[in-house]
């Protein structure tokens, strides 16, 4: 069998060792926080410490960090009891055509309700501009949603350019912040930009599937999505994944404590980026990404999800885009203008501070040789 050759890190990463020994000893003690006997106040204090840890990872308080289940919940909780929230500025919201599906549907579904959207384009780079937005803010608008780093392209969006120009214009519009991509993966805090509201998520940072945390700035009177036990403060019912929450912290501070994580993924990205295009002569680069972390590249005329197939059975996992598409065309790269024969050659490479030069040779080694021997063949 091919050894594993890992290049999807934008859409999962691997368990770290560290979340993994803690969430086997919270999985040991099963006690619910919410119990008022020792065993209960016990996990209950784990639950705090671990909250702690997640808000020093984020920059703020622990009082401003509320666990969910993932960056879907989260976003459509700041979304939703956001503009709920801003109800009686208005019923617009304004957020770009790049989101995450979790923003995106979630705002068509608002529309469905009578709110009006503005989709502010990118453009051929991926990019949007503080003047794009100050020209979209009206009277009306209750919430702006802008994403810290598209899962896609790997381009930092302007956030606390964009934050600064909304509350100059109205302090009172909301800004959400989906930082899923952008958590300990820039330098800067995403807490750092400004924003509202805030969704992380624990799998994309070597944490647990099934968690996440919403950000919310102390004075943002945010109404629960989930309502019943009162959990988190009453804002967040259901009682606490502890183990999740365990393993989520334990990433963090991992992570964290990686000190030159972001140099070493900054590197092997070029130095991948180098590799291919010197091997493959027609593959261009959309994005070369400005997080450290996730490009996009195309080949022109060849299907991504048959390059995605071919190379996955030589043990060479890439993606077309973002793993909530399920094979459809990425609607980032179509919002982005590219030409059709880009846009169907699209793919996506991330990476970890791991990822090595051994890795980036088989992925550019299998990729050549797709080219060369299966799709002459194919096509």
């Amino acid at each position: 069998m091919n050894p594993l050759t890992y290049f999807d890190y934008a859409a999962t990463t691997p368990l770290y060792p560290q979340a993994l020994e803690v969430m086997t000893q919270a999985l040991a003690h099963f006690g619910n926080p919410s119990s008022r006997y020792a065993y209960g106040r016990q996990a209950a204090q784990a639950v705090k410490a671990h909250r702690e840890t997640v808000a020093r990872a984020l920059g703020c308080t622990s009082g401003e960090v509320y666990f969910t289940s993932c960056g879907t919940e989260g976003n459509n909780w700041a979304i939703r009891k956001g503009v709920e929230l801003g109800r009686r500025r208005g019923r617009h919201i304004i957020t770009t055509a790049m989101e995450h599906a979790a923003v995106l549907e979630t705002c068509r579904d608002l529309e469905r309700q009578g709110y009006e959207v503005t989709y502010l384009t990118p453009d051929r780079a991926g990019r949007v501009s503080v003047d794009q937005l100050r020209r979209a803010l009206r009277p009306d608008t209750a919430l702006v949603s802008m994403m810290l780093v598209n899962n896609e392209t790997g381009v930092v969006l302007p956030v606390a350019d964009c934050v600064s120009a909304v509350k100059a214009f109205a302090p009172a519009i909301l800004f959400h912040c989906d930082a899923v991509q952008g958590f300990l993966k820039l330098p800067d805090s995403p807490v750092s930009t400004g924003a509202d509201l805030i969704t992380v998520s624990g799998h994309k940072v070597g944490g647990p599937k099934g968690v996440g945390a919403l950000y919310i700035k102390k004075g943002v009177r945010l109404a629960p999505l989930l309502t019943g036990g009162g959990q988190e403060e009453g804002l967040r019912s259901g009682t606490e994944a502890t183990a999740q929450i365990a393993g989520f912290a334990a990433a963090c501070a991992a992570m964290g404590s990686d000190t030159d994580r972001l140099v070493r993924t900054t590197a092997i990205k070029e130095y991948t980026l180098a590799q291919l295009k010197q091997a493959i002569p027609n593959l261009e680069v959309i994005s070369p990404g400005d997080a450290p972390h996730i490009c996009a590249v195309t080949l022109p005329g060849y299907p991504s999800e048959v390059v995605v197939r071919v190379l996955g059975d030589q043990g060479v996992c890439v993606s077309s885009g973002s793993a909530c598409h399920r094979g459809k065309p990425s609607h980032v790269f179509a919002a982005m203008g590219l030409p059709k024969p880009w846009l169907s050659g699209a793919l996506r490479l991330s990476f970890s501070p791991s990822s090595t030069r051994e890795e980036a040779h088989r992925l550019v080694e299998a990729l050549r040789q797709a080219i060369e021997s299966v799709f002459p063949i194919m096509f």
